[in-house]
């Protein structure tokens, strides 16, 4: 046993008697928020668009509400929720903030499959990736913006086609439900003179609402020219004109300036990028009772300008990387059941994405600008889902999706599933399931080893799981056992001398995850999550061994938090010179204290991350920060 796990013990037996969190950073809601359970039968959307009871759906989905997201006094989402889901790994590089191009972190993971934007990330069912890139755009997710986020653990190709061949997050927005104005301000220092700022407010009066915020995070990085700057700007609007029907309007855009160091062995010098992304959507609900439905129009852009940089020895670039890309879409689905236990979901897609590329002079330099893409791909597909309850114990589930693309035609998706629940408290899920991902605009036609002739990635997954809660939901636990094959995958080899992009991979990812919660006391919950991941070769960003205990003991006006974090098994390089793999633990504690002034609710909070300190890397060559402390304050009214 290495050095590293085998401190792993000795921190649970240091911890377990003395738990005082379920996040391992602070909280600034209220004591009360803090301490509430996941709701193990909460009612989801991702799976099948309508409204549905977690329990009656095959899948395996993870949902991580708002006071479990907010609990972080973090900004950006997907750190928070990688541990709170099983079998989910984020890549990170520093401090705070991904970024993209060389050096970028962001890449996730869902038990191994990801890489290649394999999973789908969306904001409230809206697909989000760079469209000529195919990436997807880590550094706009904001946790103050999202209610809850729901994560699909496998793939999700039969409602949302390409890209969603490993899982989906899916960002599910604020909305103002209750009548009036409610606003939130924060204010966070830490170290590295890393700075947040956020505000936010929600507003409803009669058939409208509104929600709107403000994130801005800088940080000047743990390295070296690591700065590292993003403003987020987010607003919702509804109105809901009758019993019936609900328009629904949002606009999301992003500025974010950063600096790469490169790797501690080969720094890179001017390499910047300069982005703004921008995404807008509007939708007509309907809801009738037994019937439900959805028409949603969206536009997606990215403005970016990027020097790539130069390394010792080297000279200064005299062009620069331009791009502007658009990912666009219609979404049409409806919902009914035409008679008792039964669920028919049929719904339609049209998406289009592409756009420019090229390499532009500097000011002064006498330099010629060059083209390197101008394409767009479209894709219209057609799907349905049945859902049947027998028995009130047994659901069937089963759908199929045909999805057409400009490029490689067509391609049909099936999905077949159970979920039985013989005792109270327990269900059992099975479910068998396809996922694809078409190649994208820069597999395909830019930069070496670019090849036009790609085909798309097919991937099969069989799962099944259990879901056990005792105790009116204050004990449960789950247990979910996958094996996943996938063929015709994407891989560099050498062609006539030189790397092409070609279909000749293939990988068997087995495994299998679990969650547990306990309410210890009345103001004491233990949680953990532990997934294992046996894959037939290395993989990058694919952690072998994944754990997480966390604990909340809120006793009234304050609260405190300790949690840790392992990960084990986690290949950072696979080049031969180095094959390096990392295993390493994060031990975190806070505390907040609340305060009520008449109308207006003040949170003082302090925390620390890495607190022991730990030396450990994600990407290669980008060594993480040591010890991190932050302090703030959240105020509503």
């Amino acid at each position: 046993m290495t050095e590293k796990r085998s401190r792993l013990f000795v921190y649970l037996h240091l911890l377990l008697p003395v738990s005082i969190a379920l996040v391992s950073e602070t909280s600034y809601a209220s004591s009360e928020d803090t301490i509430k359970f996941r709701n193990i039968d909460s009612a989801v959307v991702t799976v099948t668009k309508s409204v549905t009871n977690r329990r009656l759906v095959p899948n395996t989905i993870t949902v991580v509400p708002s006071v479990r997201l907010e609990a972080t006094a973090n900004s950006a989402l997907l750190p928070v929720v990688s541990r709170e889901v099983p079998g989910l790994f984020v890549t990170q590089k520093g401090v705070t903030g991904f970024g993209v191009s060389e050096g970028s972190a962001g890449i996730v993971n869902i038990r191994g499959v990801g890489q290649g934007n394999k999973v789908l990330l969306m904001l409230d069912g809206q697909p989000q990736w760079a469209g000529i890139f195919g990436h997807a755009l880590p550094d706009l997710y904001v946790a103050s913006d999202a209610d809850r986020v729901e994560v699909l653990r496998g793939p999700g190709s039969l409602i949302y086609g390409s890209n969603a061949a490993g899982g989906i997050i899916n960002v599910i927005t604020h909305s103002q439900d209750s009548p009036g104005s409610d606003t939130r301000v924060r204010l966070m220092y830490g170290s590295y003179n890393t700075q947040k700022y956020l505000v936010s407010n929600g507003w409803s009066n009669g058939k409208f609402s509104s929600f709107v915020s403000v994130n801005h995070d800088r940080t000047d990085g743990h390295r070296e020219n690591s700065a590292f700057r993003i403003t987020n700007g987010f607003a919702k609007a509804a109105w809901k004109f009758s019993n019936k029907f609900r328009l629904v309007a949002d606009l999301s855009l992003a500025k974010t300036k950063g600096q790469n160091p490169g790797r501690t062995d080969k720094p890179i010098y001017d390499n910047t990028i300069d982005i703004l992304r921008g995404s807008a959507s509007v939708a007509l609900e309907n809801s009738t009772g037994k019937l439900s439905g959805m028409i949603k129009a969206y536009y997606g852009f990215g403005d970016h300008l990027i020097n790539d940089g130069y390394f010792a020895g080297g000279t200064p670039r005299n062009t620069l990387f331009s791009s502007f890309d658009h990912n666009m879409g219609v979404m049409l689905y409806e919902s009914f059941s035409p008679f008792k236990g039964n669920r028919i979901t049929v719904g339609a897609d049209w998406k289009n994405w592409g756009g420019k590329a090229s390499n532009v002079p500097v000011p002064e330099s006498s330099a010629v600008a060059v083209q390197i893409v101008d394409k767009s791909v479209s894709e219209l597909a057609a799907y349905a889902i049945v859902q049947q309850e027998l028995f009130s114990i047994l659901t069937l589930n089963g759908g199929l999706r045909y999805e057409n693309n400009s490029v490689f035609g067509g391609e049909l998706i099936p999905q077949a599933g159970a979920t039985l629940r013989p005792l109270m408290g327990s269900t059992v899920k099975f479910i068998l399931s396809k996922g694809f991902r078409s190649p994208n605009i820069r597999e395909m036609y830019m930069f070496p080893p670019q090849n036009p002739g790609l085909k798309p990635e097919r991937i099969l997954n069989r799962e099944l799981s259990f879901i056990q809660s005792i105790a009116e939901g204050r004990f449960s636990a789950e247990l979910a056992l996958f094996l996943i094959t996938g063929d015709n995958l994407i891989q560099v080899a050498m062609v006539d001398g030189r790397p092409v992009n070609t279909n000749t991979g293939e990988f068997t990812n087995k495994g299998f995850e679990i969650e547990a919660k306990a309410g210890v006391l009345a103001n004491l919950v233990l949680s953990s999550n532990y997934s294992y991941l046996k894959t037939d070769k290395p993989m990058l960003a694919a952690p072998e061994h994944m754990f997480n205990l966390n604990a909340v003991y809120a006793p009234g006006t304050f609260s405190f938090s300790a949690g840790i974090q392992y990960t084990g098994g986690l290949y950072v390089s696979l080049q031969p010179n180095p094959v390096a793999e990392e295993n390493y633990m994060l031990v975190n504690a806070s505390a907040s204290w609340n305060h009520k002034f008449g109308a207006i609710a003040t949170t003082l909070f302090i925390k620390g991350d890495n607190l022991a300190g730990e030396n450990y890397t994600i990407n290669y060559g980008f060594p993480m920060p040591g010890r991190l402390f932050s302090a703030g304050i959240n105020i509503n009214f």
